[in-house]
C-alpha cells in the first residue's frame, strides 16, 4: 500500500537558476543537492514548514529517462509555459503575493476570491505556473 508521495517534479531549463529562484524569492529550503551518475543532478526543496513532500527541480536532459527529441520536445513546453509546479498553500496570499512581487517574482493574476479559497497565479523564473492558494 502507498502511504504518501515523497516527491513531484517540476522540469526547469536551468537547476542554478531555479535553485535561486525556489530558494531565495519564494523562501524554499534545499534538499538534496547531488550528483548521482554523469552529469545527472538531483536536486530537491520544500517549504520551510513542510519538508515531507520535496520537490525535484530537474533539466529534461537525454538519457535513461528521455531521448535527445523528447527532452528537447519538454525544454520547448517548459519555454511556452505548458506546465505547472504545483499549488503553494499560504496563511494569506494577499501579504505573500505582496512580498513575493516585492521579490521579483512575476505573477499572471493577482489575489482573487475563489470557490475554494483566495488565489494567485504566479511564473517561476522557467515558466512554469504556480498558484498560491489561502483555504
Amino acid at each position: 500500500m502507498i502511504t504518501s508521495i515523497a516527491h513531484a517534479t517540476i522540469y526547469v531549463l536551468n537547476q542554478d537558476e531555479a535553485l535561486d529562484f525556489y530558494k531565495n524569492k519564494l523562501g524554499f529550503e534545499v534538499g538534496d543537492d547531488m550528483k548521482v551518475e554523469g552529469d545527472f543532478r538531483w536536486l530537491t526543496v520544500y517549504p520551510k514548514s513542510n519538508s515531507q513532500l520535496q520537490l525535484v527541480l530537474a533539466e529534461p536532459k537525454e538519457g535513461p529517462m528521455f531521448t535527445k527529441d523528447s527532452a528537447d520536445k519538454i525544454r520547448s513546453l517548459i519555454e511556452e509555459g505548458a506546465f505547472g509546479a504545483g499549488v503553494f498553500e499560504t496563511e494569506n496570499c494577499q501579504k505573500t503575493y505582496e512580498e513575493l512581487v516585492a521579490k521579483g517574482v512575476e505573477f499572471i493574476q493577482p489575489p482573487t476570491e475563489q470557490l475554494y479559497g483566495v488565489e494567485a497565479m504566479g511564473i517561476d523564473n522557467s515558466g512554469n505556473w504556480f498558484s498560491l492558494v489561502q483555504r
